[in-house]
């Protein structure tokens, strides 16, 4: 499927629809300069700019988006070429998932800084990253799903927006985990129900991430690893998929 075709069936989903309506709504209405941090397809900045005068859509690669109000920019959220207090909002979301844990604190005091008021920031909440790890078939090492190599807890968010004041918080959608066991088991098998559709190469090589033949011994671990798998899921049950945070600069 063309990358812009599937990118464009993301964002049908209900799923998907539901996330971005619950970030709009913590948004605040109006202002004149907006910063979209990491606007990947830019069908956010696109929406941003329906409230605001003017929206730079930044990403590591800048974005293709035909929209009179919205400049398109290469930029890299940990170290923002902008003065600090730049923008009336940032928004920033399904990026700090992806940043390099070592570079994930630096990011986010950039975002803080450029912003000079309202920051409205989106990540997976509690991600189990075990579930829906992928296998790399060029290094044999392991990928946490999506190219996810973050996962965030309430406290872990406060600490790396310490110098902000949370005005509101938003949990949205439903994820679940796995267990140790069967997560052990499907890595065995060679992690083959990882999310292989993802646009993310491998997190080690950058080599494109491509499913496992499913012969007899795949198919026999994928058995056992599910039968691991599910009751764990009947027994936990589901937890919010997304947090939003609207955090304010005073």
């Amino acid at each position: 499927m063309d990358l812009a075709v599937q990118r464009a069936e993301t964002r049908k989903s209900p799923q998907e629809r539901e996330r971005i309506d619950d970030l709009f709504r913590l948004i605040p209405a109006g202002g004149g300069l907006a910063l979209d941090a990491g606007a990947w397809d830019g069908h956010l900045a696109r929406r941003l700019a329906e409230h605001y005068g003017r929206v730079i859509a930044l990403d590591l690669t800048a974005p293709t988006i035909d929209h009179e109000r919205v400049s398109c920019v290469q930029g890299d959220i940990t170290a923002l070429d902008y003065p600090d207090d730049s923008f009336d909002l940032v928004l920033c979301t399904e990026v700090l998932e992806h940043v390099p844990t070592d570079r994930l604190a630096t990011a986010c005091a950039e975002l803080a800084r450029v912003t000079r008021r309202h920051l409205v920031v989106g990540v997976p909440f509690e991600q189990d990253l075990r579930l829906g790890q992928t296998t790399c078939r060029s290094c044999g090492r392991r990928n946490p799903p999506w190219g996810h190599v973050n996962s965030f807890t309430m406290d872990r968010l406060r600490g790396l927006f310490a110098g902000l004041r949370i005005e509101a918080t938003s949990l949205v959608g439903q994820r679940t985990g796995t267990n140790a066991l069967a997560a052990k088991v499907f890595d065995l098998a060679g992690n083959p129900w990882g999310t292989y559709g993802q646009e993310q190469g491998c997190v080690h090589c950058g080599a494109k991430l491509v499913a496992p033949e499913r012969g007899l011994t795949t198919k026999a671990l994928m058995a056992l690893g599910s039968a691991l798998y599910f009751p764990g899921v009947w027994l936990r049950g589901y937890q919010p998929g997304w947090v939003h945070l609207h955090l304010v600069k005073d």
